[in-house]
């Protein structure tokens, strides 16, 4: 997928529709400062759906429209069309081509298309979603993009990665679920309300009801006895049916039984037919074999008469002698042929001659006559000629003297209306003296109340600036005390037991006096060391004495809430208790003394252990001995000094002996809870200065309220004044205005006479030269009728002549036509006849030749005969024995005829008897088919009367079944007494009267639509979960999403940034890196050889070149179709051009690139250019080319 083609009608300074014919790989544009290359991006831009006109440099929409120079007028709309080649499928639309086309008008209207058929803009963002192409464009790099880049907050960084990882429409969706449940909020209140309506609505209704239903009772009773009756006429019509039915049965078993002896009769009819046509073709060869046998006999017979006649008639002698003339007869004949023809040459050669003259002759004639013809022709065209001048000169001169009339009328009318416009020209002059006499002496004291609206226009921005710098600093004090207060309580839920103490704290308080964190205070920073050497201080109770921990103990058992750990506390006395200078004490001092190191590198545990309660006493004790250290290094040295018990911050415990730890995450109850203790401690100082900021801010709003007052009153003063001012300035302007125009036409007027007397003597002049032109054209060509008339005359004897001449030549073809063909009939006649001469003589030859071959056959005749009586002989032999077996064939034939046809008798007979039980079948089915009608009549009328088919209705009211009776019992189905039984209860249902039947329905209505209410209720409530789902499972995409994107971006950010910046160190830090939802994207750069970390600090083209590096980043792990750089480059040296362009090779591969340059190895790279200039001032062009065109010149 790759831009194709961009075509800009009326955008900005491209007056004229003008197309931009894009190619894969890089393109460059390029063109002077002020050319408008950068419109091109703005295009770009403005066609993917840009809604900021700041983003498009310009203050309003409209401003992108063409707005005129000083030779073109503004345009009324500006459209631009852009081609996207989508023969990979990238977008997903059923076109190898997409056209987006986008349309403003003046007016303030737009219009969008895709290939030409209107959408909306949502449609085209959409659209481009999917291909990494959002809102925020950021695949268009334009001017001022990279500074932003740098300067833009960690959110909107993360922004850029959102759109190029398509993540956009994840999160309308998401928007989209949570409208859907805002507005699902109305129909479940609607809902409940029409619940509670049809609820109300029941009761009257259920009272209605139920005097319907005592007359449904009676209707059921008239249902149940019509049914059983409609029944019982059905079953005794089925029967009949069925016993019609069974007989049918029985003549279909006959037909199946005829059907089988038919079967195995054809059987042996074709079994008979199968040997016939088995013996068939012998008695066919045999046939043929006597035929044949006798052909030959008859052939031998005639062979035999035959050579014996041929014998006979050789044996006679042939004629001879000569027939006709002899060969010296035909030679002569031929000699006087010979003659003829020779004179019949001579003749026509003759004629030939004669024929060459008599064309030379026409050939001449005619010449004569086309020469005449052509000198008649040029005088004709030069009389002609001579006619179209006149007429020519004659309408010129008439226009030019219309023209003279009409430009002595203008001339008259111009100077009417200068002197016109003088006199409004004085009039206009005095107006404006007296205005400006007025303004002069209303101008008093302006400075005065300017300076004053000026002084309350200061004061009030500084309330404003005060009010907003309030504001802010109460937003942030309030955002830091949600945000302290927030951590704090985290904390503290944190901090909540999850062990057996928390049932011990809840369920059994009896000698318990809290957690030993809460009794405790530690020295801070060493609250993990303690928690290391003590675990029993992150979670252990504090009991009483001993007795007490002990009943704790039974009670956690019994009550199976698990393990409990208790420390008893001792109140201070110093005979019971440990001395304060115990000897595992002094042992650790001893060895802290000679260890030498500090307070923040080790200390006594005992001493890190603040309080005088007993809590504080136990752990004193109980730590007695054991040194903190400050990492895992110090308390191996304590351990080589002879400390007996060392414990770390991070969770290791040393002893000479026994050695625990090695957590790599590590986190201390109590220091939590020191932090805790500290964030709520941070909230309290939030508050309070929230609270005083919030003061500050109503002091600030009094003091901005006044100074808006004060300045409102001294604008309406200032205003009222320049009103009166200018209104009398506007009179003035129109005035001067006036002035101007009046001159201004003084002088067109003036320049106008003098361009109309100019014309007039031009004029005046043409119509004296077209008068000589007339006059010089009249006189000559005057003797051209005459000689026009000598020609026709000499043109009329030339073409007698001619005509004269081509009859001549006529009768010489035809006289060489008759002496041709006189001399074609001629022609060969000798020389045949000196053929026929030789072939006589030939003829005679060969009959000598014959004679002797007769002899000879005569011989050969005789022989043949007698070899042909012996032939004949053996054939009639042969003949008599194929005769025998061709009628013995011929027996068995007549005998397999006659079985065959007694076999087809039997077939015949059995199928007379199989229509026979047709016929009975058929008469059978017309009485199944009246009986099948009344069934069918029957089941009809039971679905019209009860709504049952008929094996329903049999099934449940047949006369098999007993009658149930109102007592509830049952008898016998009697078709009397149910007809007594349905005439009854229709005397008793017509005594109701008149009854409301649909109140059953109506109540049955309203609880069946209650009861969809509710269902419908239900139903929300599933909707309001499913789109609860769909926001969560839309936040699980967008998180998985976005994870993938920042961990790719910021893997392409390290490598793109030590390519542009050797031995520099560059990284993406991730404000909230637990979040990928929310956090946002910071960038640290720091060059090679320098410290610096801000981006401030940065030089301009190491600016540029992070900001690059972001983006480039972005494109690798994301690419998108193309990406447009307007003059990113600029601000670059040669070095970090190179760097860069290689990066622009890469993105080549994956990508397209537009490129805004004005540096020559930029556009050394580039497969096109695209040079861009002012034609004239104020509109663009554009010029192309492609340089592999050019490569291949070269």
């Amino acid at each position: 997928m790759h831009l194709k083609t961009l075509v800009l009608r009326g955008f900005k300074s491209f007056a004229a529709s003008t197309v931009l014919k894009f190619e894969p790989g890089i393109n460059c544009v390029v063109g002077p400062n002020g050319s408008g290359k950068s419109n091109v991006v703005d295009a770009l831009a403005w066609v993917m759906g840009e809604q900021g006109a700041k983003n498009l440099r310009g203050g309003q929409m409209a401003d992108v429209i063409f707005a005129g120079t000083a030779k073109r007028p503004a345009l009324g709309r500006a459209e631009v069309s852009l081609t996207i080649d989508n023969t990979d499928g990238v977008l997903p639309i059923e076109y190898s081509e997409v056209t987006v086309t986008r349309t403003l008008f003046r007016s303030g209207g737009s219009e969008y298309a895709i290939n030409g058929t209107a959408c909306r803009l949502l449609d085209i963002q959409e659209l481009l979603s999917d291909t990494g192409m959002g809102r925020e464009m950021h695949v268009i790099v334009g001017q001022g993009k990279l500074d932003g880049v740098l300067t833009a907050s960690a959110q909107e960084r993360r922004g850029f990665i959102e759109e190029a990882a398509g993540v956009i429409k994840h999160r309308q969706r998401k928007d989209k679920a949570l409208r859907k449940l805002e507005s699902m909020q109305s129909n479940l209140t609607r809902i409940e309300d029409l619940t509670a309506e049809l609820r109300r609505q029941l009761g009257p209704l259920a009272r209605q009801a139920q005097t319907a239903r005592r007359a449904e009772t009676i209707q059921r009773t008239v249902f149940d006895a019509r049914a059983r009756l409609l029944a019982d006429d059905l079953a005794r019509a089925q029967a009949r049916l069925a016993g019609q039915e069974s007989d049918g049965q029985d003549l279909r078993a006959r037909q199946e039984e005829l059907d089988t002896q038919i079967a195995r009769a054809r059987a042996s009819v074709e079994e008979l037919q199968a040997e016939a046509d088995h013996a068939g073709p012998n008695l066919f060869l045999l046939t043929e074999s006597r035929q044949r046998l006798v052909s030959l006999t008859e052939r031998f017979r005639a062979l035999g008469e035959l050579a014996g006649e041929r014998g006979r008639s050789l044996s006679v002698p042939g004629p001879n002698g000569q027939r006709g003339e002899s060969p010296a007869q035909i030679r002569e004949r031929a000699a006087r042929a010979r003659e003829r023809e020779e004179e019949l040459t001579r003749e026509v050669d003759a004629a030939r001659d004669a024929l060459q003259a008599a064309v030379a002759r026409r050939e001449r004639a005619e010449e004569d006559e086309r020469g005449i013809q052509t000198r008649l022709s040029s005088l004709n065209r030069a009389l002609s000629d001579k006619k179209e001048t006149e007429a020519a000169i004659a309408g010129r001169t008439e226009a030019v003297k219309s023209r003279i009339e009409a430009l002595s009328e203008e001339l008259e009318r111009v100077k009417n209306a200068a002197q016109a416009a003088q006199e409004r020209k004085k009039e206009a002059a005095g107006r404006a003296a007296r205005l400006e006499q007025e303004i002069v002496a209303h101008t008093d004291g302006d400075d005065t109340l300017s300076s004053a609206h000026e002084q309350a226009a200061r004061e009030l921005q500084d309330a404003k600036d005060a009010a907003e710098k309030l504001r802010r600093d109460f937003s942030a004090a309030q955002t830091a005390a949600v945000q302290w207060e927030t951590k704090a309580e985290t904390l503290k839920m944190s901090l909540e037991p999850q062990d057996a103490s928390a049932w011990v704290l809840a369920e059994y308080k009896q000698g318990i006096k809290g957690l030993v964190r809460d009794a405790i205070k530690i020295m801070p920073g060493w609250e993990a060391g303690i928690e290391a050497a003590l675990p029993a201080a992150a979670c252990a109770i504090v009991g009483g004495s001993a007795e007490d921990a002990v009943d704790v103990l039974r009670a956690a058992r019994s009550g199976g809430a698990g393990r409990v750990e208790i420390l008893v506390g001792k109140p201070k006395n110093p005979a019971e208790g440990q001395p304060e200078e115990s000897a595992g004490r002094r042992a650790g001092a001893a060895v802290l003394k000679h260890s030498g190191f500090g307070k923040t590198q080790a200390i006594l545990a005992a001493e890190a252990v603040q309080g005088e309660g007993s809590a504080a006493r136990t752990v004193r004790m109980i730590l007695d001995g054991t040194i903190l250290a400050a990492d895992l290094a110090v308390a191996e040295a304590l351990l080589k000094q002879g400390a007996q018990r060392v414990a770390t911050p991070a969770g290791d415990v040393l002893t000479p002996y026994h050695v625990r730890g090695g957590q790599t995450d590590y986190t201390a109850v109590l220091a939590r809870a020191a932090l805790c203790a500290e964030a709520f401690g941070h909230t309290e100082d939030a508050q309070r200065q929230a609270q005083r900021l919030r003061g500050e801010l109503s002091a600030a709003a009094e003091r901005l309220s006044r100074a808006e007052e004060k300045s409102a009153a001294l604008a309406a003063r200032l205003n009222a004044r320049d009103a009166q001012l200018g209104a009398a300035g506007a009179q003035l302007g129109v005035l001067r205005q006036s002035l101007r125009a009046v001159e201004e036409e003084l002088a067109r007027s003036a320049a106008r006479g003098q361009k109309i007397r100019d014309d007039l003597e031009s004029l005046r002049a043409q119509r004296d030269e077209l008068l000589r032109e007339k006059e010089l054209s009249e006189g000559t060509c005057a003797d051209i009728p005459n000689r026009i008339a000598e020609f026709e005359h000499s043109r009329a004897e030339a073409h007698k002549t001619a005509v004269a001449a081509r009859g001549a030549e006529t009768q010489a073809r035809l006289a060489l036509r008759t002496r041709e063909e006189r001399l074609r009939a001629q022609a060969g006649k000798a020389d045949a006849l000196e053929r026929t001469a030789q072939s006589v003589q030939e003829r005679i030859a060969a009959e000598q030749r014959a004679a002797q071959r007769r002899a000879q056959a005569s011989l050969t005749a005789q022989r043949i005969g007698k070899d042909a009586d012996r032939a004949l002989a053996r054939a009639k032999e042969i003949l008599l024995q194929t005769e025998l077996r061709q009628k013995e064939a011929e027996e068995q034939r007549a005998r397999r005829e006659k079985e065959l046809a007694c076999a087809r008798r039997l077939v015949d007979g059995l199928l007379q008897q199989i229509r026979e039980l047709e016929e009975k079948a058929h008469a059978r089915e017309l009485v199944l088919a009246r009986l099948r009608e009344q069934c069918g009549q029957l089941a009809s009328k039971a679905a019209e009367d009860t709504g049952m088919d008929a094996g329903v209705l049999i099934e449940e009211f047949g006369p098999h079944l007993p009658v149930p009776t109102p007592e509830g019992g049952e008898m016998p189905f009697v078709r009397e007494q149910q007809e007594k039984r349905l005439e009854q209860a229709t005397r008793a249902l017509a005594r109701l009267g008149k009854i409301n039947p649909l109140a059953l329905e109506e109540h049955a209505a309203l609880e069946e639509r209650l009861k969809y209410l509710t269902g419908q209720l239900q139903d929300l409530h599933a909707s309001r979960a499913d789109l609860q789902k769909i926001v969560k499972d839309v936040d699980a995409r967008v998180e998985e999403i976005m994870r993938t994107a920042l961990a790719d971006v910021a893997r392409e950010f390290k490598d793109i940034f030590s390519r542009l910046f050797p031995g520099g160190k560059g990284q993406l830090v991730f404000t909230e890196p637990q979040s990928a939802l929310t956090t946002g994207v910071e960038i640290e750069a720091r060059p090679p050889g320098k410290r610096v970390r801000r981006l401030s600090l940065l030089s301009g083209g190491e600016r540029s070149l992070t900001a690059i590096a972001f983006l480039v980043a972005i494109f690798k792990a994301r690419p998108s179709p193309f990406y447009v750089m307007d003059e990113v480059e600029a601000a670059l040296d040669d070095v970090n051009l190179s760097r860069l362009l290689d990066i622009f090779r890469e993105l080549q591969n994956r990508s397209q690139l537009l490129v805004i340059t004005h540096q020559k190895r930029t556009m050394e790279i580039a497969d096109a250019l695209y040079g861009v200039a002012m034609k004239e001032q104020g509109v663009t062009g554009v010029v192309s080319q492609r340089l592999k065109e050019i490569a291949a010149m070269l």
